[in-house]
C-alpha cells in the first residue's frame, strides 16, 4: 500500500496543483465545458517523474475525495505514455490505483479488472485532456502492478538524489 494526495476530485472541471512554496492547492486551469476528471487525480509525495513533477496517479473510486486528501491506495498498474508538445516528447505515465482502508479491502487487483471499456475511456480522457492543451498524449502500453511499483521505487530514488 502507498499514500497519495488527491489534487483534483472526480467530476471536477477545475484542475488543482499543489503550490509547494505556499503549502496550498492552487487552481491551475479549467477543463473545457463537457469535460471532467473521470476519477480523483493526484500524486505520490516524495517522488519525481521524468517531467519533474511527482508521479501522477488516477484513483479509481465511486465517490470523489477533496484536494489535499491523503489516501491509502493499492496500485493496479500503469498506463505507460508519451506526451508531446511543440518542443519535446517525454514520458508521462499514469499510475492507476484504488483506495484501501481497514474497512474497505481492495475489490480490484489489476488493470484488467477495470474492463476494456473503462480502460479505453480513461485513456480517451487523457488524450482529450492533453489535446485541449495543445499536446499529444499516446498510451504506449498497459502494465501491471509490478511495473507500477518499480516506477514508484524509481520516483522515490530520483526525489532523494
Amino acid at each position: 500500500m502507498l499514500n497519495l494526495v488527491v489534487d483534483t476530485p472526480k467530476g471536477s472541471r477545475n484542475k488543482f496543483r499543489f503550490d509547494e512554496k505556499l503549502g496550498l492547492f492552487r487552481l491551475s486551469k479549467r477543463l473545457p465545458l463537457g469535460m471532467a476528471f473521470p476519477y480523483d487525480f493526484g500524486f505520490i509525495p516524495s517522488t519525481l517523474a521524468e517531467d519533474g513533477d511527482p508521479l501522477d496517479v488516477l484513483l479509481v473510486s465511486d465517490a470523489p475525495a477533496f484536494p489535499g486528501c491523503l489516501v491509502g491506495a493499492q496500485l493496479l498498474g500503469v498506463l505507460e505514455a508519451e506526451q508531446k508538445d511543440e518542443k519535446e516528447t517525454l514520458r508521462n505515465d499514469r499510475l492507476v490505483a484504488i483506495p484501501v482502508t481497514p474497512y474497505n479491502p481492495p475489490q480490484l487487483t489489476s488493470l484488467s479488472d477495470l474492463g476494456e471499456a473503462r480502460l479505453s475511456e480513461i485513456e480517451h480522457f487523457f488524450v482529450s485532456y492533453n489535446q485541449a492543451e495543445g499536446r499529444t498524449f499516446r498510451v504506449i502500453d498497459r502494465r501491471g502492478r509490478e511495473a507500477a511499483e518499480r516506477l514508484v521505487d524509481e520516483g522515490v530514488r530520483k526525489f532523494t538524489q
